[in-house]
């Protein structure tokens, strides 16, 4: 098992690009499994998450190539209708070959999905937007095992705006027959993506970037080449990692709308904000001001910069709250943002953060994805060594974060972690009482 060594306290300068989207080409993969014939996909990150989906449509008899940042997907030999156990319980983004498989080949068995360790995240909207186009659903030992031999288009109101269940219920729909709407979809650029994506596989969608979908069934799609948008998220990190190191960092292939809320709440915390059409450069104050944020979706402060705001809040001059709505639980990262000094205090889903003039180096362990990028930012301000274990969560979500920040300034590497080692103790040394 990996770890990442930061020595930290040195300010970042430079550019560093983007790469595309992990929760644009997630999706996009499995839309490929609605129609027979070959793909070209660009702008594709090597990360742990797309190497697992694209084993799972190895699985179900795809074709998959990915090189170059480029992903070639041959479907026409697709057969084996089900997503492994084995497979789903590592990312949960598997579960968006349930409305691909079911409305192509009329059935599916995919398995009850996994993913990051932190907070329920339910699957009933995906199943309930199966069921509303028609599909039988049943739960069989931990799998969702669902027919139809023609799906039915039908109007879907989401309880929330689940990016997931949009995603799902979109690709179902573009070959049930008849109209379905999504009322309350999610807005997403990711999901954007997706809809021109469908679009041009020849899909009839109205309403793409609002949260009323409206999908006329369309006989049969045809395959087509894509280029992925650039990751907002990983954008959103960079730019805070120029911001938490009192630096100045350009970030380069961005679409700067797409993280409007989160540079609205930088340059509240005094950070100097210059963009372009596809970049964005962050220049630090001293020492930043203290910012509350409440998460919300699209077009809000997003879920996934949760945990490295609250980083970058940790050194601010004075006290912030920062609340998640979307995920109630999700601040397994505040123990370890404690253990470098961070002052943080909980309170139901908000954190108090009282920043510090300097954090301390010291070793960490993430336990998700976006808690990895916290700690690293964390270790990027703080004074001395930071190590950070468990990274095989920062690879599902960063390709080699390491070798990006290292141009920037960072001292920074990556090293295989040791198993612990066994302590003995010689027994005959120890007074009766110490024994």
């Amino acid at each position: 098992m990996d770890k990442i060594v930061i020595v930290g306290g040195k300010p970042l300068r430079g550019t560093v690009p983007v790469y595309g989207a992990k929760n644009a080409v997630l999706p996009i993969m499995a839309a490929a499994l609605l129609a027979s014939g070959k793909y070209e996909i660009d702008s594709v990150p090597d990360l742990r998450d797309v190497r697992t989906m694209a084993h799972l449509l190895r699985i179900i008899g795809a074709q998959v190539v990915q090189e170059d940042h480029k992903l070639t997907i041959d479907t026409q030999h697709c057969s084996f209708l089900e997503a492994p156990y084995e497979l789903v319980k590592t990312m949960r983004a598997s579960i968006y070959v349930l409305g691909p498989l079911l409305a192509r080949f009329g059935r599916a068995r995919v398995s009850l999905p996994g993913g990051c360790a932190w907070g329920p995240r339910p699957v009933d909207f995906h199943i309930k937007g199966m069921q509303k186009l028609g599909a039988e659903i049943d739960l069989d030992r931990g799998y969702i095992v669902a027919r139809a031999k023609k799906l039915r288009g039908a109007t879907i109101t989401l309880d929330i705006p689940s990016v997931g269940a949009t995603g799902n219920i979109l690709m179902a729909a573009t070959l049930a027959e008849g109209r379905t709407v999504i009322e309350n979809a999610a807005r997403e650029p990711e999901i954007t993506a997706l809809a021109e994506f469908l679009v041009q596989m020849g899909a009839q969608i109205e309403g793409i970037g609002t949260d009323r979908l409206v999908i006329d069934g369309v006989d049969e799609l045809s395959p087509t080449n894509f280029q992925v948008i650039p990751d907002r998220i990983e954008a959103g990190t960079f730019l805070l990692a120029g911001a938490i190191t009192g630096g100045e960092v350009t970030v380069t292939n961005v679409v700067p709308e797409h993280l409007r809320a989160v540079l609205t709440k930088l340059e509240d915390a005094g950070v100097e904000l210059t963009e372009g059409e596809d970049w964005i450069r962050v220049r630090a104050p001293q020492r930043v001001k203290p910012v509350d944020v409440t998460t919300a979706v699209y077009p809000g402060f997003p879920t996934d910069m949760q945990a490295q705001w609250m980083a970058l809040m940790s050194v601010a001059d004075g006290s912030s709250v920062i609340t998640d709505t979307i995920f109630l639980d999700r601040f397994t990262h505040v123990a370890e943002l404690q253990r470098l000094g961070a002052r943080i205090r909980m309170e139901g889903n908000s954190a108090h953060v009282t920043g510090v003039e300097k954090l301390q180096g010291a070793p960490v362990m993430s336990t998700d994805l976006r808690a990895s990028a916290c700690l690293i930012l964390a270790g990027l301000a703080a004074e001395g060594r930071t190590d950070v274990s468990r990274v095989y969560h920062i690879d599902r979500g960063y390709e080699r974060i390491e070798e990006r920040l290292k141009p920037l300034g960072a001292e920074i590497w990556r090293e295989e972690e040791p198993w612990p080692q066994a302590v003995t103790t010689d027994l005959s040394a120890l007074s009766p009482e110490e024994r």
